[in-house]
């Protein structure tokens, strides 16, 4: 028996052995290479919409409501400037610099012209969407940053002066933020959290406006004349443009269709309501009516704080920090402002600067380790679930972002003064921007 079957065990073993070394590793498990999504590219074209609504009409309707007559259309003007000429830019150079590697400071040359893009190719940040999707995607939150500081200099900024801002402040200031901390930065790298914005976007923005209020100066008659709203009304409509718009903006940039955008969108909605109903109470306290203009100051306020932390936080987190930012930016825009006496048309600061900031901390507090989850990568917790250091990496990426903005837009302030002056004469503040800047008036 021994004898005649040791053929068999023989070629039993070869057999064993030819599939362990030639099949085996057709037949173990690989992580599937990436591919395009449709959900999620559906998903992300949508969000882009969103987003870049925000802008055109949002932020333009909002802004234009918010100053005298004489420079609705001047307002509105520089809204659709940066929605054109960021756009080309972020094209040409802007997306390779933020995007194009993974460097500790700047990306590379790459991605210049976005050539090597083709049909089929990804971004290692969005896996399941084309790359020329998640370009356009971050292009719309270039445009609307830029735009977001013109209303610290509304009513007395020169529309050419302007255009070398959006220019020089997006490339220098704007691009290497963003690559410090979604392209691969040493931001990034530190562990700062900031989901779709606290201090790429709005903690930037509103230091910058500061210190434009700063350089630039008062408008004619500020603390004297009579600055009352122009039609309020445009206001809301735009506040409920970006409110919406806001849902691609911070649940677009989970950069799938999946739970995790869900829970975005709803600890957004969550924060501006609350937001809102804050500011509107305070204000009903301390002076007898609740204003239309702080209610929608409030919802802006909810939903610039809630930006970096919305992947992070759940639904109750966001009730917290849409309180939050209703009554620490209701201070800001009133007791720190008068203390501080600087002259922020439309309280950039005050709202995006500060409310940047103090989500971008709040999301070292509140970060559920569990919405950050990902095949072989663990979440990042925040102090409350233990990870009290995290709180510290939060203020340092603060630190970096309010620093970088607000020295290099002092520069490129004083750059521009030499080339062309920064704002226009008295006279022309007087007479207004739209008739002086452009020729047109409204009727």
């Amino acid at each position: 028996m021994t004898t005649k079957a040791s053929p068999v065990r023989a070629l039993c073993g070869l057999a064993v052995f030819s599939i362990a070394i030639g099949c085996g590793p057709a037949l173990a498990e690989t992580a599937p290479p990436p591919k395009i999504d449709a959900a999620d590219t559906a998903w992300m074209i949508s969000a882009t919409a969103l987003v870049l609504m925000m802008t055109i009409p949002g932020l333009a309707l909002f802004y234009c409501g918010m100053v005298r007559k004489k420079n609705v259309l001047a307002t509105m003007a520089q809204s659709l400037l940066c929605a054109a000429l960021c756009s080309v830019l972020w094209m040409v150079v802007g997306y390779t610099l933020a995007f194009g590697s993974e460097g500790t400071v700047i990306g590379n040359l790459d991605r210049l012209f976005l050539r090597g893009i083709e049909m089929e190719t990804i971004h290692s940040a969005a896996k399941t969407i084309p790359e020329m999707l998640f370009m356009m995607y971050q292009m719309t939150f270039a445009i609307i940053t830029v735009a977001l500081v013109a209303g610290s200099v509304a009513d007395r900024m020169r529309f050419s002066a302007f255009v070398w801002f959006a220019i020089f402040w997006m490339l220098i200031v704007y691009v290497p933020i963003a690559h410090w901390v979604w392209g691969g930065g040493f931001l990034m790298t530190a562990g700062v959290l900031d989901f779709a914005g606290g201090t790429v976007v709005h903690l930037n923005a509103g230091v910058a406006g500061l210190v434009a209020a700063y350089v630039v100066g008062n408008r004619y008659g500020y603390g004297n004349d009579n600055f009352s709203p122009y039609n309020l009304s445009l206001a809301v409509i735009g506040t409920g443009l970006l409110w919406v718009g806001w849902f691609g903006f911070n649940g677009g940039s989970a950069l799938g269709a999946g739970s995790r955008a869900v829970f975005a969108i709803v600890a957004t909605h969550l924060a501006a309501a609350v937001g809102a109903l804050t500011w509107m109470a305070i204000e009903w306290w301390t002076r007898g009516k609740p204003s239309v203009l702080g209610m929608i100051s409030g919802a802006v306020a909810g939903l610039g704080t809630i930006t970096p932390a919305s992947g992070f936080v759940l639904p109750w987190h966001a009730l917290i920090i849409g309180l939050l930012a209703g009554s620490i930016c209701y201070w800001a825009c009133t007791w720190l402002k008068q203390k501080l006496n600087y002259d922020d048309s439309l309280d950039v600061f005050g709202i995006h600067g500060v409310g940047g900031a103090l989500g971008t901390l709040l999301c070292g507090v509140f970060a559920v380790a569990a919405l950050s989850d990902a095949p072989g990568t663990p979440g990042t917790a925040g102090l409350l679930e233990g990870n009290g250091g995290q709180v510290l990496i939060q203020l340092y990426g603060i630190a970096v972002t309010a620093v970088w903005s607000g020295v290099a837009t002092f520069i490129i302030l004083k750059v521009i003064e030499l080339m062309v002056p920064l704002r226009v004469s008295q006279q022309t503040e007087i007479e207004g921007l739209d008739v002086t800047q452009h020729g047109e008036a409204l009727q």
